[in-house]
């Protein structure tokens, strides 16, 4: 089939990634959030500072950042969408209730599960009354809405410096309910990750009462999202431009 076939014929499919990002807007919109964005290009302070990850921080390490000349401008292409927070913060007073879905970029090797590039979701809630138990049900409740299966979470300790506790969070195998099978790698539980209640320095550095109010936070590949739904083995085919990919959505 020639070019001009192609675009003669054929209908045009969303991607399935733009597909994703839009029933995550949906599921979370129907819960009472907002959804916030904010600018891919940042500087030190929200990507890093205002997050508890100062300069010569080990912690950073954990970011493999590209960084923009000229460098002593202290400018970056976001590594994650808590910039997005930040920002929110600093211009609205608690309650909140925020997604910050969007593209980030990483510094570092691709293969069929990392990307150079990668979509990012990353949720904020912070008022009065705030704890795990309502992290958890937020969780066990958007994972149900966007698998269309009952799932239940499991935390695990970790860290990541803008949350106390920081926690690893496990979801029950949508595919073979706990069972064991090649989704799970036969565990029972799929890996999503990072989680945990909004540390006070955090709050802090917005001028948030971190003695009157709480928060909880959690950041998901969007991307990683999207292959699990679809059964998509190697995260590199969502941007080879590929329509045989994009056809059958």
């Amino acid at each position: 089939m020639k070019i001009g076939e192609i675009t003669q014929n054929a209908s045009g499919k969303l991607h399935p990634l733009t597909l994703v990002q839009a029933k995550i807007g949906e599921i979370f919109t129907g819960m009472g959030f907002t959804i916030a964005d904010g600018p891919e290009i940042e500087t030190e302070f929200y990507n890093f500072d205002a997050l508890n990850i100062p300069e010569h921080h080990p912690a950073r390490d954990m970011w493999d950042t590209f960084w923009l000349k000229p460098l002593n401008l202290r400018k970056l292409l976001r590594t994650h969408t808590s910039n997005v927070q930040i920002r929110y913060m600093e211009k609205n007073k608690p309650p909140i209730k925020i997604i910050a879905p969007g593209k980030v970029y990483r510094h570092e090797a691709t293969d069929a599960t990392h990307e150079a590039q990668f979509y990012q979701l990353e949720c904020l809630v912070v008022g009065t009354d705030v704890s795990l138990a309502n992290l958890k049900w937020t969780l066990e409740t958007f994972f149900e809405k966007f698998f269309g299966k009952k799932t239940t979470i499991r935390f695990r300790p970790s860290f990541f410096p803008f949350v106390e506790p920081g926690l690893e969070t496990d979801m029950s195998c949508f595919k073979c309910s706990g069972m064991g099978c090649s989704i799970c790698k036969n565990t029972g539980w799929i890996e999503m990750g990072g989680s945990g209640m909004v540390h006070p320095k955090v709050l802090l550095s917005v001028g948030i009462d971190s003695k009157k109010y709480r928060g909880f936070a959690f950041g998901y590949g969007i991307d990683r999202l999207a292959m699990l739904k679809y059964g998509i083995e190697d995260v590199r085919l969502f941007y080879q431009g590929d329509l045989r990919l994009v056809s059958q959505f």
